[in-house]
């Protein structure tokens, strides 16, 4: 029985893993900027609601 001839699947599939790791990596950091963006407008977001929510009553118009 030869071994090698077991073990070649394996080393493809472990060479393809690797490979597809790397492309996720990559991916995920060509992605943060965006992540940064959205962070910081869903902070501004909620402190915009924050002060809408505090700020006293506006007499109203009629």
């Amino acid at each position: 029985m030869n071994p090698e001839r077991y073990l070649a699947p394996h080393t493809l599939r472990a060479a393809d893993l690797r490979a597809e790791a790397d492309a996720h990596r990559l991916a995920l950091a060509a992605r943060r900027p965006a992540r940064d963006l959205r962070t910081r407008v869903g902070w501004t977001l909620v402190e915009l609601g924050l002060r809408l929510a505090s700020a006293p009553p506006r007499p109203r118009i009629a």
